[in-house]
């Protein structure tokens, strides 16, 4: 009996796109572990609703402005080749909801709820598919011109730029836009600790994420026959190498120690299937290095309040990842070739300018029209009880 092929990419797509919406767990365990636990019930709430209201951005705006294919059909049509169109969709659907999910922890403990609502739904329908549908559908023949002019097209195999990277550089302009907590930054130039609330689930969320990547990575062929053992090895090598690199950088700190596999992960999204196992190791360990530094120089010296440090941990790896693929992806330094370092300097910038441009648009028009912060009052009480009426852990059971 011949088998249709098409059965098994719809399997494996499937298996990738669970895999990835449980990143989504660790996206809202990494954000809670983090914020101070006044905060905890609003970091899971965000994150459930966020990827509800980019399934319906996604399915009725986004993937279109991406791919030019809309579902608005018959369900005849949805349904040829097992209905490996929906579950491509659904796949690049957990990839679109990471956005404000990334966003989420960079603006936590003094964003409004629903303003939040309306940016994601703008920036998954308009914003990320814009630059999406650019360097992974070759809309606007920007890939055919770097193909022709350095000869090779940017590479950004599982996102290093058009994922990690857009989110990061959207959050920035959020993170300014919002200004720090209060009490965070004194006058005199003294600077209030807000501590993580569990690093046990902290941890917990880096886990469910190390865990799902190589759902993100390795699925990214988006058939079976495309799969590659090298994006996996790569993935593990380069999460290595992040983890060991911003444990030695951040002296032992649980909370470096936990996010630095996540920077050699976003790292080396671009070029995993290109790169040679010990360039993966180098690309993570320096990714996860620049995360330390980073982190710490806009927290300590540029009082950059960005909660979970989203715009080094994906904005400025995910960056480093782009250009690096240009680099340990080449066959001189052991990779596959087949890229150019000029198309991945100038693919990556683009990224920049999408998300810098799309993320001060959005935010900027929430904040002149309906406001993005709680009020002072609401923010000393905590988004728990100011927005949700609950803490996580209510005193009454918390005592009996």
């Amino acid at each position: 009996m011949v088998q249709d092929p098409s059965s098994g990419n719809v399997m494996f797509i499937l298996l990738g796109a669970i895999l990835v919406l449980a990143m989504h767990a660790g996206f809202a365990f990494l954000e809670l572990g983090t914020v101070r636990k006044k905060n905890q019930v609003n970091a899971l709430s965000k994150i459930l609703t966020d990827f509800s209201v980019s399934a319906i951005a996604y399915f009725l705006i986004g993937y279109g402005v991406a791919y030019g294919q809309h579902f608005l059909v018959d369900s005849t049509v949805l349904t040829q080749e097992h209905g490996y169109a929906l579950t491509r969709f659904f796949f690049l659907l957990t990839f679109a909801a990471a956005i404000p999910a990334i966003i989420s922890g960079g603006i936590a403990e003094r964003a409004k709820f629903l303003p939040q609502l309306v940016a994601t739904f703008s920036l998954v329908a308009f914003v990320y598919p814009f630059f999406e549908g650019i360097a992974w559908n070759g809309n606007f023949g920007v890939q055919a011109w770097l193909q022709s002019t350095f000869g090779a097209p940017f590479h950004d195999f599982a996102g290093s730029i058009v994922v990690h990277a857009m989110g990061g550089w959207i959050a920035l302009p959020a993170v300014l836009l919002l200004g720090a907590r209060r009490g965070r930054y004194h006058a005199n130039g003294a600077i209030a600790a807000h501590p993580p609330s569990s690093i046990p689930f902290l941890a917990l969320g880096s886990w469910i994420l190390i865990v799902g990547w190589f759902g993100f990575n390795v699925m990214s062929a988006q058939k079976l026959d495309h799969i590659s053992g090298l994006v996996a090895v790569n993935s593990l090598m380069a999460m290595v190498g992040g983890t060991l690199a911003a444990l030695a950088m951040g002296r032992n700190d649980p909370g470096f120690l936990h996010n630095g596999p996540l920077a050699g992960l976003v790292a080396v999204c671009a070029g995993s299937d290109v790169m040679h196992p010990l360039g993966a190791l180098v690309v993570g360990a320096i990714a996860g290095a620049l995360f330390v530094w980073m982190f710490t120089l806009t927290q300590n010296r540029w009082k950059i309040d960005d909660v979970l440090g989203v715009w080094p941990l994906h904005g400025l790896c995910g960056t480093w990842g782009g250009i690096a693929a240009g680099i340990f992806g080449a066959k001189a330094l052991g990779g596959l070739g087949g890229v150019s370092l000029a198309s991945q300097i100038i693919g990556t910038l683009m990224g920049i300018g999408v998300a810098l441009i799309g993320g001060f648009v959005v935010y900027g028009l929430l904040k002149k029209m309906v406001g993005i912060r709680l009020d002072p009052e609401q923010e000393f009480e905590g988004a728990d009880l100011s927005i949700h009426r609950i803490s996580a852990t209510p005193e009454r059971e918390a005592s009996w």
